[in-house]
This record gives C-alpha cells, structure tokens and sequence, in this order.
C-alpha cells in the first residue's frame, strides 16, 4: 500500500441524537463509530478537515485505514460515510475493525495499461472501449490491491477482455462469479464509418444544363417547322 490515509480522532463520551447534533453544529468535528472484530464498539468524533481531504482520495474508500485514538491505533476500513443531501455536508462515519486476516468485499478500480501502445488502434485504426471501470472483490484485508491492471497493449481489433482474463491478487476472488456474468472489461472496436457526403451542384451547373435543354427544344422545333416546309413544297409539286 504506497499511500497510508491516517486519521485522528476523540472518544464521543456522550452519545445520542442531540449530542451528534451537537457536534455537527461545531463544524469542525464530524461523529462516528468504529465496531467489529469481536471487540466493543466505540463512538467517536474525527476531524472534518481530514476526514474532507481523505474523501477526496480513491483509495479511502478500497484500502485500510489508520484511526489514532487515545494514543492507539485502529486499523479499519469505510463501511458507510454519509452526507448531507444538498450540500454534501458530512453526517456520519461507519468505519469497521479489521485484521490482516480479515476477509471483506471491497470495490477496486481497474487500472488500464498500454492504451496509447495498443496494437489495434495502432495498427488498425481501432477505438479503444471501456465497458466497467471497477469491479467488487473479495479478499483479506492485509491483500486488498490499490487497482486491477488490466494490459490492452496487445488488443487487436475487434478483441476483448473479460473478467475471466484477469489476474486477482492471491487469495481474492470475484463473489458469484461464473460464466453466465463473465463480463467484458475492454475492447478494440472498428473505427466509425464515415459518411459520404452528398453531391451539390451549383446554380452555374444547373443553368448549364437548362440553356442545353433548350437548345435542344428549339432545335427540334426547327427540325419540324423544316419538315413541314418540305411537306408543303412536294404538296406543290
């Protein structure tokens, strides 16, 4: 794990609906609880400034975290982080106790490598099409990936990946994964056809090929006022 995401925090000696309240109103401290792994639950407070700059990392909601309480610490994970509807305020903290030996279901962002070296768009001028960019694992807490890597540098055209072609980290698996919902990653599709664009003709080529027209239709009267001369000449005769 290349980024630690530590937390500090109080004990919450007064609980209850007003007394959260309360602390919401500070504005500097946002209430939670960290329970689990047999042992008591505690309900603390962690600091809004730093609970707001480790929301805005990917990795606080996929990786164990470390709360310092009381001068220990806590190895947890987010189970829960609400907020305010409208304003995105924060409400409230669930976070879980956890043991490298721990085994949870996480969700892990993909991570695409050789997008620009990839044989099918190189080559055939392919599109490059992510279908998921995530998927839900589960695996021991002390195993838990930063992200799924996933090569598409040799993709060719009209190839794919799918769930079945990747590597999980050891001990990790996809919950309820079979064949039926193996589903696609990424692909390399046909690049859009282009249409052709209709034929327009300038009002010089349309006069053109009316004063033709016309050239045709009066020499076609002449041809007949011609005959019909002949006609009455032989009628004289």
């Amino acid at each position: 794990m290349s980024d630690e995401i530590i937390l500090n925090a109080d004990l919450r000696v007064r609980t209850g609906t007003n007394k959260t309240r309360e602390i919401r109103r500070e504005g500097s401290m946002v209430p939670a609880i960290i329970y689990g792994n047999e042992e008591e639950t505690k309900n603390i407070k962690v600091k809004l400034n730093e609970l707001t700059k480790a929301s805005e990392n990917e990795l606080f909601y996929t990786q164990v975290l470390k709360i310092l309480l009381e001068g220990q610490e806590e190895k947890v994970v987010l189970k829960q982080l609400q907020r305010e509807p409208v304003k995105g305020k924060f409400l409230h903290a669930d976070f879980q106790r956890v043991s490298r030996k721990t085994k949870l279901k996480v969700v892990v962002p993909f991570r695409f490598i050789g997008e620009e070296e990839c044989e099918g768009v190189k080559i055939d001028g392919g599109v490059i099409a992510k279908a998921i960019s995530e998927i839900e694992i589960s695996c021991l807490a002390g195993n838990i990936p930063e992200a799924i890597e996933v090569d598409i540098t040799n993709l060719m055209l009209n190839e794919a990946i799918r769930l079945s072609d990747i590597t999980l980290p050891e001990g990790a698996e996809i919950p309820g994964f079979d064949e039926e919902n193996d589903q696609m990653i990424v692909s390399v599709n046909p690049p859009r056809a282009e249409e052709e664009e209709p034929e327009i003709l300038t009002e010089g080529e349309e006069g053109e090929e009316g004063e033709v027209a016309e050239g045709e239709d009066s020499s076609t009267d002449q041809d007949d006022a011609g005959n019909d001369s002949s006609e009455d000449a032989d009628s004289s005769d």
